[in-house]
Order: C-alpha cells, then structure tokens, then sequence
C-alpha cells in the first residue's frame, strides 16, 4: 500500500508550512504529498495566514521537490474553468518533469463560495458541470499536437482550440475521481478516473463505492477499473499515550489511530476490500515527528 500525506491548509498554513512537510515527506519516503483545495476554514479554526491557491502552490512545489507525485484531493470544478484549469495543471506536471495527479469533484462548501464571489450552482448542476469538465480536461490533453479540440456542452463550449500546453505525462496526469455518491460518481469514475478515493469512510461504506464502481466499470464496457484508495485522518504514536495526545488534537473519531501496529492493521482492512493507496490526512502541519513515526514504524511494513 503506498502511502500520501494529505493536508488542509485552509485550515491554518503559510506555504512555508506545506513547503517543509511536503519536502520531509519526500525525504521520508512518502509516495505522494496532497492538499485539499478551499478558500475558507471549517470550523472555530482562525485559519491564519488565510487560504493558499492550490494550484499556485503546486506550481511552487514542483520546482522546490524532486520525487514526490503531487496533487489535490480534490479541486472543485466550481473555482475555474476548464480550459485554464487544464492549462495549470498541464503546466505544473511539467515544471514537476511528470509528477502531477488531479483529484477533480463537483464543491460542497457554499460558505466559501460566498465568502469569495464563486457561484454555487444546486447540487445536480455542479455535477454536470464536473462531467463537462472532465471531458474536456482529459479531451484537451489527448488531442495529438497540431490537431484541433472542439467541445459543445450544456455548460461549457470550446472551439477549435490548439488544446495546448501538453502535460509532461502521456496521455496526461492521472485523474482522481471520489466520495460517496450512489449514482453519478461511481458513473464518472467509470468514464473518467484512473483512480477511486473514497473518503473518510467506514469499511462498509469504502466496500458498498468499490462495488459500485465497479458494476459501473461493467456496464460502461470498462475492463480495468481505476486504482482504488481511501482518504482517512490519522493519529500514530510510538506509543498508546503519544496516540491518544494525537487523537485528541484532532478532535474527532478516526479509523487510523494507535501505534504503528495498530494502524497498520487498520489499513490491512481497506487493503482487503481492494485500497492500494491511503491519502493520511495530517491535521497538525507542524507536527513533523507525526510523519517520522509513520515512516519509520509503518510504512517499511506496508511497502
């Protein structure tokens, strides 16, 4: 199983702080260092210094990393449109020389929406939005160079576009798709993911969206399905008291807590149903001795 270190920034970070656990955790191992994409904190958190572009961020951690895959969990398709978005990550995948990943989902959070003038259209809206945009994000990096890509959609319409700049990967960076929807997410992870994240899930609810998607993977004609992975909050210590001091910080019940064995059996679990990858959400950025517990005691038993 590999393992990612998945933070919130919006909750209180400077890039300073995503600089320094994202570069510990590339020298730690980690396979992946991803953050959320949010313009407002949750919560009673101040939030100081304030929210950091997500994409602006990555931009500057491609050129400041050198082998850790990057990327979001997940950008919401409400804060850009597609054609730039495509653009930015396309860009960033090659400041990075190939190591970009883009999570993309329809947005939940009205209250930043209001708080930074970014319409918040109703739910089924927001996802025909995000269909349009996958469509023409992964469209637009496929399109052989020197061809043309056009697109008509209910809410987005491109024409004869050059669709360039092309992404350093081929045929472009891979594509999360996630969460817990019954119906349309399993469908446009079918269409359009290269991997499933189901996030902050139980067992059973991480087991019912594999199945889904996979019975939606059938009936698509799709042979392979994606990747499967899972995003959980975690609170590792050396020991049962270091654990707990870390649990309590959180502030909320989560399925990976204890010591470096206890976790590492509760991921075997999520193995089980199929995860090869855990995005571990790091709630305390300053906290690197967090990530040095895990790497050290339980990622050499789940590489």
């Amino acid at each position: 199983m590999r393992l990612a270190v998945f933070t919130e920034p919006q909750l209180g970070a400077s890039y300073l702080d995503q600089l320094r656990i994202a570069q510990h955790a590339e020298e730690l191992g980690f396979d992946a260092y991803f953050r959320s994409d949010h313009y407002l904190t949750m919560g009673d958190r101040a939030g100081l210094p304030g929210p950091t572009d997500s994409w602006v961020t990555l931009g500057a951690l491609a050129v400041q990393t050198t082998r850790i895959r990057l990327g979001t969990l997940v950008t919401s398709a409400t804060f850009r449109y597609p054609g730039p978005l495509a653009i930015s990550v396309a860009q960033v995948d090659q400041m990075s020389g190939g190591r970009v990943e883009l999570g993309l989902g329809a947005g939940w959070f009205e209250a930043e929406h209001r708080a930074y003038a970014i319409p918040f259209p109703p739910l089924g809206e927001r996802f025909d939005r995000l269909a349009e945009q996958l469509e023409i994000i992964t469209g637009l990096w496929r399109t052989p160079a020197g061809d043309r890509y056009s697109f008509a959609g209910r809410h987005y319409e491109i024409v004869d576009s050059p669709a360039l700049p092309k992404p350093a990967q081929v045929p472009g960076p891979p594509v999360i798709v996630g969460g817990k929807g019954p119906r349309r997410t399993p469908q446009l992870a079918a269409r359009f993911a290269d991997e499933f994240n189901v996030p902050f899930g139980t067992l059973d609810q991480t087991r019912v969206m594999y199945e889904r998607v996979a019975r939606a993977c059938a009936v698509a004609g799709r042979e392979t399905g994606p990747v499967l992975s899972i995003a959980q909050t975690v609170a590792c210590g050396r020991t049962d008291a270091e654990a707990r001091k870390r649990a309590e910080a959180v502030g909320q019940p989560t399925p990976l807590s204890g010591t470096p064995d206890q976790v590492v059996d509760q991921l075997g679990r999520f193995a089980e149903l199929g995860a090869t990858r855990v995005f571990l959400q790091i709630i305390d950025l300053s906290d690197l001795d967090h990530l040095d517990v895990i790497a050290s005691e339980a990622l050499p038993q789940l590489a």
